[in-house]
């Protein structure tokens, strides 16, 4: 959409320990990065620490960025560039108007989101979305999805919805806040506590007995056998997380009918995520008497895998004839829905779609 746009818009990866400040063109990158300590728990340190990026970045632009562009933690009134009580930042807590401080020492407009609306709208525009509809354009297929389910897997569980080639962000600025879902295994907590990095960590010690304090990556390699540990309690723990990622899945797609993409540095164990994940969304659900229905109406298809591109690409369309004139029109009873690993990556899509969201907002005011 923005692929060759020559409009600059710096960029922001914020992290509770460092900050790394960027410009992108075209949706390339156009500066080397450049990381700074966020110092999180002085505000006007942080304060600087921005001001400080941001003008290094600028110095190295050929021409002026028309926009800064990033994600943020949060909560927050992302609408109105306000950061609000956040635990990693703690400089923050009370509510700080961000936005207005940034576009006061700058003079662009300053958009601010968090990384899975991000995440979405990079993958939408630039990524799983246009993938998938040219996987369909090239076998010949009328059908084409305009709707996505972005969700990112790592220290939280972040979510972001796209209808259209636009970033849906709810009357509140809090659409996708899918970790508020109930977790399927437990319900008294939310989806973030089935899957995220402190589920997978907790899952394996339970599972295991093995007490050591384990990141997820290893935690993959007592799976993959190649890291002494319980491999068995491994992979279930991440099955276990799997579960929870499908029913989820399968929740926010009853509503939203479109295909879902999946990012975030517990992506990828999808080895051993997705086959449970997979098992959810096309599970069942039971009536009163004991009649089974199938949990969505449509069926999932994991299209990293080739034999399930075979099977998502398939014909299931019957001709059907019209009542009384001898016609028939085609009918299609199978609904699709696909679900994919990020082929961009996490950041790179995050970076993106900070990118495309300043400048659709920019061309929407424009309009």
């Amino acid at each position: 959409m923005y692929a060759f746009d020559k409009r600059v818009v710096m960029t922001l990866d914020a992290g509770g320990t460092n900050f790394v400040f960027s410009a992108i063109r075209s949706n390339e990158e156009i500066v080397a990065p450049i990381t700074l300590p966020s110092r999180a728990d002085d505000l006007e340190r942080c304060l600087d620490t921005l001001v400080t990026g941001f003008s290094a970045v600028k110095m190295k632009l050929k021409e002026p960025p028309v926009a800064i562009s990033f994600a943020f933690p949060g909560p927050a009134d992302y609408v109105n560039g306000i950061i609000g009580d956040l635990k990693n930042l703690p400089a923050f807590r009370g509510g700080v108007p961000l936005g207005a401080f940034l576009e006061a020492k700058f003079g662009v407009p300053v958009f601010i989101n968090n990384d899975g609306d991000l995440f979405a709208y990079g993958e939408a525009l630039a990524g799983a979305l246009p993938e998938v509809n040219r996987m369909l354009k090239e076998a010949g297929k009328q059908k084409r999805y305009r709707n996505l389910i972005g969700i990112t897997l790592g220290t939280g569980f972040g979510g972001g919805l796209v209808h259209d080639g636009e970033l849906f962000i709810g009357d509140n600025g809090a659409a996708a806040e899918v970790w508020g879902i109930r977790d399927k295994r437990d319900p008294r907590y939310g989806t973030e506590e089935g899957i995220s990095i402190r589920a997978i960590k907790r899952e394996y010690a339970g599972l295991s007995g093995d007490r050591r304090e384990l990141t997820p990556k290893e935690i993959f390699d007592i799976a993959e056998g190649t890291l002494d540990g319980d491999g068995a309690a491994a992979r279930q723990a991440f099955a276990h997380a799997g579960e929870v990622l499908g029913e989820t899945l399968a929740t926010i797609n009853t509503v939203v009918d479109g295909i879902a993409v999946i990012g975030g540095g517990i992506a990828k164990a999808h080895k051993y995520l997705i086959p449970a994940a997979m098992t959810a969304l096309n599970g069942h659900l039971e009536s009163p008497d004991g009649d089974r229905v199938d949990r969505m109406e449509m069926k999932a298809f994991f299209l990293n895998d080739p034999r399930d591109v075979v099977r998502f690409l398939a014909s299931t369309t019957v001709p059907i004839p019209v009542p009384g004139t001898g016609q028939t029109v085609d009918y299609d009873p199978v609904k699709r829905m696909g679900v994919v690993i990020t082929k961009l990556g996490t950041s790179k899509a995050v970076a993106l779609g900070a990118y495309a969201f300043a400048l659709n907002e920019l061309d929407r005011e424009k309009a």
